[in-house]
């Protein structure tokens, strides 16, 4: 599940303002708050990005816990896999809703997929670079002498190898397996904070993890995306989903057992031990200490705009206007404020 930074350049910083305007624009009040209406039960689809884990909680606490059945939506989730596209799949209509990153938004409408984020489950990032706990490494920047082991291509490999000197890293193509690591105590690998911690401990190694989100490349992670259509022609449809979504992941923050168990019967490579580790990682992810009280789910002008500037510094960005516009807060502020209006609490 694991999925490569230059100085700022001034002509970047001067192609990037109107993704900031443009951002900004979106994000704002002046957008007509949606108001839900009654409506009859509609079938709908959700497609993960990656095969059932605990990165869904709140999406499958939603089903589970009836949120989606309580705002008329007989939602089915779509397990993903490493070939999955979930973008294109949400750009082309072929589903409604679908859950990617951050960077893969910009990235795919940089490719003109027409998609937009309206809810972040985690607000922190759970990319990590994992090192054996017996090592001298405690930061990234002490990552030296060492064979590191990145996904080819991936946005956060190239910012760790522009960012950071790793003086005598020999970088080798990530295989998704600790193996290596195990035999070698001169090996690093890329990872998520809530997966391969434990998969290393059960086979006897300790590990200690680097989060990239230190460095500042945070993209907003579990992004529930869809297509500016559908909010165009069926705000109320989105308004209940994101609405439900909201609901699903307080009951999972809080109280994870019974969703786990059905994803879990997802996905049985899954063992409830796993899951339960990654619940409490999650927690601190998707409610960080300096995160706003009901502000599950929400995102910033300034967080994508960061991200936009760290992807076209990359050169993976040109600037142009196809990264506009990227998310709205609209659905999650209108689910928080009825939330707040009506008391509601997770089951």
């Amino acid at each position: 599940m694991s999925g490569t930074f230059s100085p700022l350049r001034q002509s970047r910083r001067v192609a990037m303002a109107p993704i900031i305007y443009a951002i900004a624009w979106l994000s704002g009040c002046s957008q007509p708050t949606p108001q839900a209406t009654s409506a009859e039960t509609a079938p709908i689809q959700l497609q993960l990005n990656w095969f059932p884990d605990a990165q869904h909680g709140g999406f499958y606490a939603a089903l589970v816990h009836g949120d989606f059945a309580a705002e008329n939506l007989d939602m089915k989730i779509l397990p993903g896999g490493p070939n999955v596209p979930v973008v294109q799949a949400v750009a082309s209509r072929r589903v409604p809703f679908a859950i990617a990153n951050a960077d893969q938004v910009l990235l795919g409408r940089e490719q003109g997929a027409d998609v937009v984020a309206v809810f972040a489950a985690m607000q922190d990032s759970p990319r990590c670079i994992l090192v054996r706990a017996d090592s001298d490494i405690r930061r990234l920047e002490d990552l030296r002498d060492i064979t590191l082991a990145l996904g080819n291509g991936k946005a956060f490999a190239k910012f760790l190898q522009a960012k950071l000197p790793l003086e005598h890293v020999r970088i080798v193509p990530y295989s998704g397996s600790i193996a290596a690591m195990l035999a070698d105590e001169k090996y690093a690998q890329q990872g998520y904070v809530f997966s391969e911690p434990l998969i290393a401990r059960r086979q006897g190694m300790e590990t200690r993890c680097l989060m990239v989100s230190e460095l500042g490349f945070n993209p907003y992670t579990s992004v529930l995306i869809t297509h500016p259509e559908l909010i165009a022609e069926q705000p109320d449809l989105v308004l209940r989903a994101v609405r439900a979504v909201r609901r699903g992941w307080e009951q999972y923050l809080a109280s994870p057992e019974e969703t786990n168990q059905r994803i879990h019967r997802d996905n049985p490579q899954m063992d409830l031990e796993s899951l339960a580790f990654a619940a409490d990682e999650i927690r601190s992810l998707c409610m960080p200490p300096d995160q706003p009280d009901n502000s599950l789910g929400e995102m910033t002008t300034e967080r994508w705009a960061t991200l936009a500037r760290q992807l076209a510094d990359l050169g993976l960005l040109s600037g142009g206007a196809p990264s506009a516009g990227a998310f709205t807060n609209r659905f999650v502020e209108a689910a928080a404020a009825s939330k707040k209006e009506d008391g509601h609490a997770p089951h």
